[in-house]
């Protein structure tokens, strides 16, 4: 029987490096393409995923699993560590718009890791106004007052693209699984 993500955090908290290993094995890969899509760059999106275990390490006291599930959790430390990288590295491009034109490309698409893959696909089915907005709100955490001011429209559009864009991506997820599903 393998271990719960909760018990492994317990065990991570504790000081259990084997519980640690057992972890970042079983989350690795979906941190590591979180990291990727954010910041585009592979040997960046290693740092951002070690920084995000280290992170997880430190504070594995602090999950409480009655505010949600472990991945969440993570995923979630991994959207900020990604975030925090392209606040200090400039060099990094960071327009939403071409990174929705990136997603769109399939020759990069291609390049994702798997388990962005479907994410992206699915995004980029999506029109390019909501996509943009979904990207700048889900992966740059920006507000609905933040994206209308960067993308020129009235703070109500912006609101109406983001629930949009969440609803088509939803939508086209769960076409993917459907199609997918034997």
């Amino acid at each position: 029987m393998t271990a719960s993500d909760e018990a492994l955090l317990a065990g991570m908290a504790a000081g259990d490096p084997d519980a640690a290993a057992v972890f970042v094995r079983r989350h690795q890969a979906r941190v590591y393409g979180l990291a990727l899509f954010v910041v585009g760059i592979p040997a960046v999106a290693e740092e951002v995923a070690q920084e995000t275990f280290v992170r997880a390490w430190r504070h594995a006291d602090a999950f409480d699993p009655r505010r949600g599930r472990a991945t969440t959790w993570l995923l979630a430390i991994a959207r900020h560590a990604a975030i925090d990288v392209l606040r200090v590295r400039r060099d990094i491009p960071v327009d939403p718009v071409a990174m929705v034109e990136t997603i769109a490309d399939p020759d990069r698409l291609a390049e994702r890791v798997a388990t962005g893959t479907a994410v992206n696909a699915a995004l980029a089915r999506v029109p390019r106004e909501q996509a943009t907005a979904v990207v700048l709100a889900a992966v740059f955490g920006l507000s609905g007052a933040e994206i209308a001011e960067r993308t020129g429209v009235p703070l109500g559009t912006a609101k109406t693209r983001i629930r949009l864009g969440l609803r088509h991506l939803r939508d086209e997820l769960t076409t993917m699984r459907e199609v997918d599903t034997p």
